[in-house]
């Protein structure tokens, strides 16, 4: 059987690595509130040619880890943005957001979440992916 002092330096250590290792992407068990960042893997459409966005184009942005609060950003302006699920996302491009053929970075934002939570990283921005209007 081991020393109660020898327990409760391993309960300490572990304790301690839990908390060091989550900002190298280690689960750490403490965050329970804490939201994971978007991941953004697909637009479609994409491309779009202009005149479905002067029709008014209904944008669906797909990936992961999307909440109720997520919001699709345009070239750093928000969206108004439907949440379907966890794995989708919806937003209406016009021309207000492009009027003539070119390019668009769009990102994924979910605010964070974190109820107290101390040392745990919560929501952000996914990477950009780009959208085309020829």
């Amino acid at each position: 059987m081991m020393p109660r002092s020898q327990i409760q330096k391993s309960l300490f250590a572990l304790l301690l690595g839990s908390m060091f290792l989550a900002g190298c992407g280690v689960h750490n068990p403490f965050c329970g509130s804490a939201r994971p960042k978007p991941v953004l893997t697909s637009l479609a459409p994409n491309p779009a040619s202009l005149t479905q966005v002067q029709q008014g184009l209904l944008l669906t942005v797909k990936g992961s880890h999307f909440y109720s609060s997520s919001i699709v950003i345009w070239n750093g302006a928000v969206l108004p943005t439907t949440v379907l699920s966890a794995t989708q996302l919806q937003a209406m491009i016009t021309t207000t957001q492009i009027s003539s053929p070119g390019t668009a970075q769009v990102v994924v934002h979910t605010p964070a979440n974190l109820s107290g939570d101390l040392g745990c990283d919560s929501g952000g921005d996914s990477k950009a992916l780009t959208f085309t209007v020829t």
